[in-house]
């Protein structure tokens, strides 16, 4: 393409910097233990895997056994030891077990990231009794749940430590199609600014983090079939694209101010920062990672489909 072509063209945000890149020292997290949640797949996985880079001892957690093996397997490439453990964080009895094994293994987890969650699309007025609670346990109460264990361990040892729990934007804007998960995860972000203040004197730090669109292998299909009828592309996963598949990223990074889809190591790089030393005065916070997208506005409002229309759902029947 030539210059004269790319002429009044914006350029978007800069590309991230190299996967196995990190901006804190190596070996920050030497001797720390950090247990993530849905740390199987997708977003947690990656998360998992810029801690273990810098010297972490890693506890997965997954209610799918047979997504841990093979996420251990790989983490334990990049740093320090790993750990798989199957839980339902619905539980209190099976996440208090959890702990239990994460201390047996290497200590008491000085980093907790709450990244388990649940959620699909659905229309309010067809969503069943069951899809409410499920999304809500697992989403709302496993994150306490797992947060009042860390808590409670941590002021019986009088040791200090750091939650990260992974929001949404819609925490903030209510989230049309995803009732039930922008419900849960308000209470999400209401309980990391409760939790700070109420543990910050025992020297626990609890923040929120809340990613944009970053491409992953653990999208469900619904989601990625609602991106695909607003964008019929499939991005690869990790946010790497070759060929066909980086001309579809692009086409899904156009509707981003940043003009381009987030890496899943990016949300890693902000979750290392904000457990780590340099951010110990951040708390109560929740730190957005999706290139300004939730805040985009336009000039004159699009024209209103409804949420079945957008699903590619017929009217309702009752």
């Amino acid at each position: 393409m030539t210059d004269e072509a790319n002429e009044g063209t914006p350029p978007g945000l800069p590309a991230p910097a190299p996967p196995g890149t990190s901006a804190l020292p190596e070996g920050t997290y030497d001797g720390t233990v950090v247990l993530v949640t849905g740390g199987g797949t997708g977003l947690g996985k990656a998360i998992a895997a810029e801690f273990a880079r810098l010297g972490a001892d890693l506890v997965i957690a997954s209610r799918k056994e047979e997504r841990l093996k093979s996420a251990r397997d790989e983490l334990a490439g990049l740093g320090g030891r790993v750990a798989a453990v199957a839980c339902d964080i619905r539980d209190p009895e099976r996440v208090a077990e959890v702990f239990d094994a994460a201390q047996d293994a290497f200590g008491l987890p000085g980093v907790l990231v709450n990244n388990a969650a649940a959620n699909f699309p659905v229309p309010a007025e067809d969503m069943s009794p069951n899809a409410w609670r499920a999304v809500v346990d697992i989403t709302l109460t496993g994150t306490f749940f797992m947060a009042r264990e860390f808590g409670r361990r941590h002021l019986a040892a009088g040791a200090p430590g750091s939650i990260i729990n992974i929001g949404a934007s819609y925490a903030w804007t209510g989230g049309p199609g995803f009732a039930h998960s922008a419900a849960a995860k308000a209470g999400v972000k209401s309980l990391v600014e409760s939790l700070a203040v109420e543990w910050g004197p025992y020297g626990i730090q609890v923040n929120g983090l809340v990613p944009g669109l970053m491409p992953h292998e653990d999208m469900t299909d619904d989601i990625r079939g609602n991106l695909d009828r607003a964008n019929p592309a499939q991005t690869s996963r990790e946010g790497q694209q070759t060929g066909q598949q980086a001309s579809q990223a692009g086409q899904l990074g156009a509707r981003q101010p940043a003009l381009r889809v987030g890496a899943p190591r990016e949300l890693g790089w902000a979750a290392t920062f904000l457990a780590s030393p340099y951010a110990r005065f951040i708390t109560g916070h929740t730190l957005v990672v999706d290139g300004a997208n939730w805040q985009r506005r336009g000039l004159v409002s699009p024209e209103v489909m409804t949420v079945r229309e957008q699903m590619g759902r017929g009217p309702f029947e009752g």
